[in-house]
């Protein structure tokens, strides 16, 4: 089952399939010669697909610029495929206009010529919020290397799996699961015990729909952020971080976070980092798109 899901002109396949390739720990996706393959699960049976890029305008078949999903295990009726382009267009963030953000920054100091260089590049997103959640919750305070080994055993471990064409595809635990995990489960994996309980303590709010996605869907970011908040391990970068992935809020953004300290202090190649006050000062003039001024502060750092 092939079909095709069109892009807009500010859009660029490859700039975001590069993200997705950040990691050779990543167990989430498969990529290979310019595709990108993933495992969902659709109601309760495991549906894997693929993406490429489709930009040939001579093809009959696949004449548009877009993305081309082809579903590799299963067939889908029309409300399965609505719903998984709904989660690409998700994941690949295609319903953001991008032509105010660029006309906003063209001439900016800072993202002036990163808007130029990486012109068509997204929020890759994590379209579940829970997977969100825990995935912030990993990556505090260690290096993003060793925050991806540890999601790597914990999907592994925890995760549901399927083998097509010999190959492992893992999709990520669901609530129910990691809310009945203790420290028992998780510190052999290295994860410290501060992460252990956050992981356990956001896989119960879920589970017993004391947080849901749909609800937080509906709330403005001051009170998604509150909401999120309440939990314990959620502060004010995790939820910001989880936020712009999930729910695209233009407004989120982590003034905390040490890359975008890094890549100011790069960009403008001075010795000290700006404290997070100049920060927050600095991107009042990004008023609306404080998420994508950070994510492109985000890719012009060293790989």
């Amino acid at each position: 089952m092939d079909f095709v899901i069109a892009a807009p002109s500010e859009f660029n396949f490859e700039l975001c399939l590069g993200f997705l390739q950040r990691s050779p720990r990543e167990l989430l996706h498969r990529w290979n010669d310019g595709r990108v393959r993933k495992l969902l699960q659709i109601g309760d049976r495991p549906v894997l697909f693929e993406l490429q890029e489709a930009t040939d305008s001579r093809s009959t078949t696949f004449p548009e610029k877009g993305i081309r999903v082809r579903v590799l295990n299963t067939t889908l009726d029309e409300d399965e495929r609505a719903w998984l382009e709904r989660y690409v267009r998700a994941w690949f963030d295609l319903d953001t206009d991008l032509k105010p953000f660029y006309a906003k920054v063209s001439n900016d100091k800072l993202l002036g010529d990163l808007v130029t260089r990486y012109h068509g590049y997204r929020i890759i997103g994590q379209p579940d919020l829970f997977e969100s959640l825990v995935w912030a919750v990993l990556g505090q305070q260690i290096n993003l290397a060793f925050a991806y080994t540890l999601k790597q055993r914990f999907v592994e471990r925890f995760g549901t799996s399927f083998e097509f064409e010999g190959h492992p595809y893992y999709a990520f635990p669901l609530p129910g699961a990691v809310a009945q995990l203790s420290d028992a489960d998780l510190l052999p994996l290295q994860f410290s015990r501060q992460k252990s309980l956050y992981t356990v303590t956001i896989g119960k709010a879920f589970a017993t729909q004391a947080i849901t996605q749909e609800s937080l869907s509906a709330m403005t970011l001051a009170q998604a952020k509150d909401t999120l908040m309440q939990i314990k391990g959620i502060g004010n970068w995790t939820a910001n971080y989880a936020l712009m992935k999930t729910f695209r809020y233009k407004d989120a953004f982590p003034a905390e976070d040490v890359g975008i300290h890094n890549a100011i202090r790069l960009i403008r190649n001075t010795k000290q980092k700006p404290t997070v006050d100049e920060v927050r000062r600095l991107f009042k003039k990004y008023k609306g798109w404080e998420a994508y001024a950070t994510l492109y502060l985000w890719r012009s750092l060293p790989s």
